[in-house]
């Protein structure tokens, strides 16, 4: 049997598959995150329910109104953003001129909150959602089984990430975004709604991780602490790439995934951790993050 690096070659390319469809959701769910922080300077710890609500509004959907998955990645986004927009308005935007430790205190308590009214509900075991037919089966690509909704996954999660990036960085709108978080003060003097912008904002972080959960429910099973187990790993992905930095937040995202597919195969007890060992290394190396600015 063919080996790379020591390993068969199908146990190899596995982990790598399985290491880039984590790092596909490392990659939304971090880009969301980085797009908050860089516009609100805010520590979203709520951003790993959102994720979980997009799960939940498309396995509701389908059980009790009969909408199906491709309908559900349009639908299940605009309703976490709705929420988003909601948290915004009535409570976030009383923090912003205060410590930063206000909006993790409050966003970690949320979390809390939603987990528990949603383990109440549905309880802790997870809820099966089934893969749409478009999407069921595999490939054979003569060194290993590709199933199809994996590839589909990755490919998704790239465009959302392509597309989120050349809005920032391409577009009229994302330059004053990006204006904005530098100075606000002065996009106000010509005009520009900066209060509207952020809650566009925050509502288009929520949309990101409720697409990725929808993304992730035919996959993971659906249940109230699959948002709590990512974001950690989550907030390292930011922290590696430069907090607040798009093209950071999305390159690590899938490296990261990678780096962990890969030690899953040459040292299994460390695959929980390395997040935070590559991260350790990153700050000691680069404080500001591989793609951040220092202050």
């Amino acid at each position: 049997m063919m080996e790379i690096l020591g390993i068969p070659a199908p146990v190899f390319l596995g982990q790598l598959l399985l290491g880039a469809i984590n790092g596909a959701f490392y990659a939304v769910l971090s880009l969301g995150l980085a797009l908050i922080f860089g516009l609100l300077n805010l520590i979203n710890f709520a951003h790993g329910t959102f994720y979980m609500l997009g799960a939940f509004v498309s396995w509701l959907g389908l059980r009790y109104l009969g909408i199906d998955y491709w309908t559900s990645l349009v639908v299940a986004p605009l309703a976490v953003a709705l929420f988003g927009i909601v948290i915004e308005r009535t409570m976030l935007k009383r923090l912003y001129d205060l410590d930063h430790l206000y909006g993790l205190l409050l966003t970690f308590g949320l979390a809390l909150v939603i987990e528990g009214v949603f383990r109440q509900l549905h309880g802790a075991s997870g809820q099966p959602y089934a893969i749409p037919s478009a999407l069921s089966g595999g490939v054979n690509l003569g060194f290993m089984y590709l199933p199809v909704y994996r590839a589909w996954v990755i490919l998704a999660s790239l465009v959302m990430c392509l597309v989120t990036w050349l809005i920032i960085e391409r577009t009229k709108l994302g330059a004053l975004l990006r204006a904005a978080t530098e100075n606000p003060d002065l996009v106000r003097a010509f005009g520009v709604n900066v209060s509207l912008m952020i809650t566009v904002v925050f509502g288009f972080g929520a949309a990101l991780a409720a697409f990725a959960g929808v993304l992730a429910a035919p996959i993971y099973s659906v249940n109230p602490i699959m948002g709590a187990n990512l974001i950690i790993v989550v907030f390292a992905v930011v922290v590696i790439g430069g907090m607040g930095s798009i093209m950071g937040a999305i390159l690590s995202g899938f490296l990261l995934g990678l780096v962990e597919g890969l030690t899953k195969v040459y040292w299994p007890e460390a695959s929980s951790v390395v997040a935070f060992m590559v991260m350790a290394v990153v700050l000691m190396v680069k404080p500001a993050g591989l793609f951040g600015r220092n202050a």
